[in-house]
């Protein structure tokens, strides 16, 4: 989540006209993530959340991203559900740019995981992907590793102020996981983005998943991977760490619904290392491209090389389970 287009009260009064709610007394942007422009709406009664698709989502998949929540949500998973205008659509215009509002779930993230928690998210994300596995819906991962190449060409000599040899760093394990990726594996549709930040406790409690910008089918092991970087990694002096408490109770919540197969656990790092390597990818991206005057923070691609170093030193499944 992120502010790049700004609105005003005339764009407040065009979304009154187009939703069935009521007058909304407040809206203020969010600051968190990077992806597109999100504004907290009140109303007397409720609260929405008010997104506008930036460039990097394209139009096609629009339609993808708001019947997964709703049919999600119809599945008692819990997570944003899509609000439809006075015409019965999900989508409509702000600033020419597809924008949508979604319910606004309770809670917020943590600004860390406990391995109680871990345990328990690794369990909701199982119970979403058997949910998911009931609904007719289909979108390939723009992100998947067909698309590396692509955006490892689009990083230029800017990169060496991160690392002073990270292209080469790059090129180098992208080849390798090339190599090894696994070919037929579980699918079904994932979350595909699943930080902290998109994990939501209320009370204490796990609550639900928001921002599905990502979604797509794919290997459902590769969302644990992603997982694993993103919520199983602890830093100490300025070294990323991972917490083999944390990433055994991660895997072990998770399997209480679905058991991995033998090739989950035979390829589960090859799928960490490249979950590494694309956020990688996109934060060196991003680092080099995103625009200034974007209300916004880059996150730090350091991270992410640290994390890619320690997967490329391992090779089993037993390492990330105590």
């Amino acid at each position: 989540m992120a502010v790049y287009t700004k609105i005003n009260n005339k764009h407040i009064s065009l979304i009154e006209k187009t939703f069935h709610i009521e007058k909304i007394i407040s809206f203020k942007g969010i600051r968190k993530g990077i992806e597109n422009t999100n504004y907290i709406l009140k109303t007397k009664k409720q609260k929405y959340i008010l997104t506008i698709f930036e460039k990097r989502v394209h139009s096609k998949d629009l339609p993808f991203f708001m019947n997964l929540m709703h049919d999600l949500s119809k599945l008692k998973i819990k997570c944003p559900e899509p609000l439809a205008t006075t015409k019965g659509n999900y989508l409509f215009k702000i600033k020419n740019k597809n924008a949508c509002i979604v319910t606004f779930l309770e809670g917020k993230d943590k600004n860390e995981l406990s391995s109680k928690d871990c345990y328990t998210v690794g369990k909701n994300i199982a119970k979403l992907h058997i949910a998911s596995k009931k609904l007719k819906l289909f979108r390939k991962n723009s992100l998947s590793l067909n698309s590396w190449s692509k955006l490892l060409n689009k990083i230029d000599y800017r990169s060496k102020k991160i690392h002073f040899n990270l292209i080469a760093l790059m090129k180098t394990n992208l080849s390798e996981i090339k190599k090894n990726w696994p070919k037929n594996l579980p699918r079904g549709i994932i979350h595909g983005d699943l930080f902290i930040d998109n994990i939501f406790f209320y009370k204490n409690k796990f609550y639900g998943f928001i921002d599905f910008y990502f979604s797509s089918s794919d290997f459902l092991s590769y969302e644990l991977a992603i997982c694993i970087n993103a919520l199983c990694f602890i830093k100490k002096k300025n070294k990323f760490i991972l917490d083999k408490k944390k990433s055994s109770n991660f895997l072990r919540g998770y399997q209480t619904l679905r058991k991995l197969t033998i090739n989950e656990k035979k390829y589960f790092n090859v799928l960490c290392k490249g979950a590494a390597l694309r956020y990688l990818l996109t934060r060196v991206y991003d680092y080099s491209n995103t625009p200034k005057h974007a209300i916004i923070k880059i996150k730090d691609p350091k991270e992410y090389i640290q994390k890619l170093l320690f997967h490329s030193k391992i090779n089993l499944f037993k390492k990330y389970i105590n």
